[in-house]
């Protein structure tokens, strides 16, 4: 350790004179932009004092966050390492709350005793943490507040597996980033809850989660703090179930985020890029077609995989599968009384994605397509779940009406999917490649994996192989605050395009100062000049809670380019029918025999879509059955 004044080295490697004083933006020698890299250390032994170095590389600049000021520099990777830093590898599908082990500071010769630094933290990118959820608590919505502790309640079940739930019994390891809720370390429940007995080790339970978020509930807004309470002696009473609990919190959490008057608008774009012949990418809506209200729920980016023989087939099939069985869901839910489930949700959507998987993979099978040849396709898909809902007051809401503030992602491959406002960018999606499966199985830490020359090539995709090895990713989000979300392939994503250029649009877009189409324009010419080597897909959510945007004039040129039908237009002009011609006339008689055929054509898949998931996932489906068509 040392306790001379630090700089910082500049990234680019071609730099004559790469050192720099902290606080500098930019090289002072070649103006390249530095990194600050700040990392969380965790260790046994003693931690060393603010204001030193360590191991000529890390700057202390609060107990335990260390600035790395060699960040171009990979970091130090032993061959071995202790059981502590598993938990963090195999929780790395919940990098969104959980942190991510960047690398090795080591004291002694001895690996166990060796400090691991970790990324991916609550940190603000001066290096200063994000409050504790105590300290956010107060100012927070009630909304928000019953959204952190189902957040934490969602955390219990994997962190339980991984020996280590008591890291959310730490109130000050809690913090609170805008919704999000994140944690600084994992603590091991062998050390934190050990017995009298030093062989004795005490599983955490509800009860302990319980008492924890007491702590908070008693301040909690007035119209929900009673109810919290409740669910929290619940909690602690002798064999409360983890479902009994989530089906009450999330009544509540529903019942708070009714009265939000969620706008959503979507649009989409797409392009084949400079350096590719093909498209084999879809997305819906697509960027041309007549809007129509499932537009306004549903977004989905697919990425074809297999040349162009067979990626845009695969693409395009996944997207019109995938629309159809979405109408479907959303009337089956639309028709219920009462809530269904988030994990009934989640169910029924992994099915859907199955049974577009099953139809690629017969088509596979059909033309003689084995290994590199079959066509395949990635996917990440939103679709905004609006439910009728009665409140504990007798009230009724319908879906329609404002509670249509549930947000399901689904995706498959390495097409993503962002949280964007002015204040942050969250990824909230995680790679189905080879560097994320060497971590989650212990193997490797993540820029570790990295180096691997396979290390983006993916581990699954919908079509390449039977439903029984697919395992798609699905999770739930509250719409409750502004914001973008952004899906798209990695013709965008790639080389961290997004997370380098989302500030530049996200305030104006949200502002009103831009538009939509434009916004998605501008991301696919960002693609094309930055990445360039793949086709690029975007769709673009602007989500608003608060006052209504107002969307920005169109050029004269592109608003006399009327999308009104004729009829419309004598409508709106106050023509009489008797004054239309003809040619409008067996327009409506077409657009009539269209909608009849795709209503048949929805009942036709959605029949199919039902059929093979009750074969495919015949406990779920009976549950789903029971829930929604009970006494049958």
């Amino acid at each position: 350790m040392s306790d001379s004044k630090p700089q910082l080295c500049c990234p680019n490697p071609d730099c004559a004179a790469p050192l720099n004083t902290l606080g500098t933006l930019v090289c002072v020698a070649c103006e390249t932009p530095l990194v600050y890299r700040y990392l969380w250390a965790v260790g046994r032994t003693e931690h060393p004092p603010v204001g030193t170095q360590v191991a000529g590389r890390y700057y202390v600049t609060a107990p335990q966050i260390w600035l790395d000021t060699q960040p171009s520099l990979p970091p130090d990777v032993p061959t071995d390492w202790s059981d502590e830093v598993l938990p963090y590898l195999h929780l790395y599908p919940q990098r969104l709350h959980v942190p991510e082990v960047y690398g090795f500071c080591p004291q002694t010769d001895d690996a166990q005793a060796a400090f691991f630094l970790l990324e991916n933290m609550p940190l603000d990118e001066k290096g200063k943490l994000y409050p504790p959820i105590a300290q956010a608590w107060a100012q927070a919505t009630a909304l928000r507040q019953v959204y952190w502790l189902w957040q934490l309640l969602q955390l219990w079940t994997p962190l339980l597996e991984q020996g280590v739930a008591s890291s959310l019994l730490s109130a000050n390891n809690v913090r609170i980033e805008g919704w999000r809720v994140r944690l600084c370390q994992l603590f091991d429940d062998a050390d934190v809850l050990a017995g009298s007995d030093a062989a004795d080790v005490v599983i955490p339970t509800l009860a302990d989660l319980a008492n924890r978020w007491l702590e908070w509930v008693t301040s909690a807004k007035p119209e929900i703090a009673q109810r919290l309470q409740a669910i929290c002696y619940q909690m602690r009473e002798d064999g409360s179930e983890l479902g009994t609990i989530a089906t009450q919190l999330n009544q509540l959490l529903l019942e708070q985020a009714a009265p939000l008057p969620l706008r959503v608008q979507i649009v989409s774009a797409t392009d084949t890029g400079p350096q590719r012949s093909h498209n084999e990418d879809a997305c819906y809506p697509p960027s041309k077609a007549r809007p129509e209200a499932l537009a306004s729920h549903l977004a989905i980016v697919c990425d074809g995989i297999g040349g162009h023989e067979g990626g845009e087939v695969a693409s395009q099939t996944a997207v019109r599968s995938l629309k159809l069985q979405a109408q479907a869901l959303l009337a089956e839910v639309e028709a219920q009384t009462e809530l269904v489930s988030p994990d009934l949700l989640m169910q029924q959507l992994e099915a859907s994605v199955r049974v577009v998987n099953n139809l690629i993979a017969s088509q596979n099978d059909t033309q003689g397509r084995e290994e590199r040849r079959r066509m395949g396709t990635t996917l990440v898909m939103a679709l905004q779940v609006p439910q009728r809902l009665t409140t504990a007051d007798g009230a009724t809401v319908n879906g329609s009406n404002g509670n249509g503030h549930e947000l399901y992602l689904i995706n498959v491959g390495d097409s993503r999917a962002y949280w964007m406002t002015p204040r942050y960018c969250h990824l909230l999606t995680v790679d189905d490649d080879v560097a994320a499966r060497e971590v989650r199985l212990g193997r490797s830490l993540y820029r570790e994996a990295l180096q691997r020359p396979d290390a983006g090539a993916l581990t699954q995709a919908i079509g390449t192989r039977d439903a029984e090895f697919l395992r798609p990713t699905v999770q739930r989000l509250i719409l409750e605050e502004d914001g973008i979300l952004l899906l798209c392939s990695d013709g965008l994503s790639d080389r961290g395009l997004v997370e380098q250029s989302w500030a530049a649009y996200t305030d104006a877009i949200l502002k009103g100062k831009h538009s939509l189409e434009l916004a998605a324009k501008t991301w696919i010419d960002l693609a094309n000049q930055k990445n360039g080597h793949d086709n690029a897909s975007v769709v673009l959510l602007r989500c608003t809670v608060s006052s209504v945007v107002p969307e920005p004039l169109l050029p004269a040129s592109r608003r006399s380019e009327s999308a009104w039908s004729p009829a419309s237009r004598a409508l709106l002009q106050d023509k009489p029918a008797a004054q239309q011609p003809e040619g409008a006339a067996r327009d409506r008689r077409s657009r009539k025999l269209l909608v009849i055929g795709s209503l048949i054509a929805v009942l036709l898949l959605g029949g199919v879509g039902l059929v093979t998931w009750s074969r495919l996932n015949p406990t779920g489906f009976q549950q789903f059955r029971e829930r929604v068509l009970p006494g049958m």
